[in-house]
């Protein structure tokens, strides 16, 4: 019954968020050959909205950088729990060419009422990109051919290595796996 609720969340995808005060522009200038389907606008970010298309060629843009790439929901508590660990991650390795990439599977009838205030109140720094492509057994196989659909899922690239993990992390592991990349 869990998996029929990942796996039906999943068919929906939400986008990327942009600090005014910081420079954000990940998705706009960093990779400007890759175009959002649509962009909400909320007051202190933006929010690209992609389809998987769109999203993998950000994924597979791995050049000179190391991406952490996080399936996340703001429903799913090991996701939220995990979330800090993601920002400390991002703020102690950007110097390190380590970029984070928060995929949100929240509904996207929901982004208003629950994914903006959400980053809203917790003052992500990470890239929050929302995915919107219902063929969630299309592209799952397509991040990983072993993954189930369940989150918290995360993807590890550079243009050497890809690693995928389908599980909640400590700082310390996440730390641990991301050193490995950067050597």
């Amino acid at each position: 019954m869990k998996w029929i609720i990942v796996v039906t969340s999943l068919c929906f995808v939400v986008g990327c968020k942009s600090e005014k005060t910081e420079d954000k522009s990940f998705v706009l200038s960093e990779f400007s050959e890759v175009q959002p389907m649509n962009i909400i606008e909320a007051e202190n970010f933006s929010i690209p909205v992609y389809d998987f298309d769109g999203f993998e060629k950000l994924m597979n843009n791995n050049k000179d950088k190391t991406y952490v790439v996080n399936f996340w929901a703001t429903w799913c508590k090991p996701c939220v729990n995990e979330l800090p660990y993601f920002e400390q991650l991002y703020t102690e390795y950007k110097k390190e060419g380590v970029e984070v990439i928060l995929v949100s599977l929240d509904f996207p009838k929901k982004v208003n009422e629950i994914l903006i205030p959400f980053l809203e109140e917790k003052k992500l720094n990470s890239n929050v990109v929302l995915l919107d492509d219902p063929k969630q057994n299309h592209w799952i196989p397509k991040v990983d051919k072993d993954w189930s659909g369940a989150i918290p899922a995360t993807v590890i690239i550079n243009e050497n290595k890809r690693s995928f993990y389908e599980k909640s992390f400590t700082f310390i592991e996440l730390e641990d796996e991301v050193k490995d990349f950067i050597k």
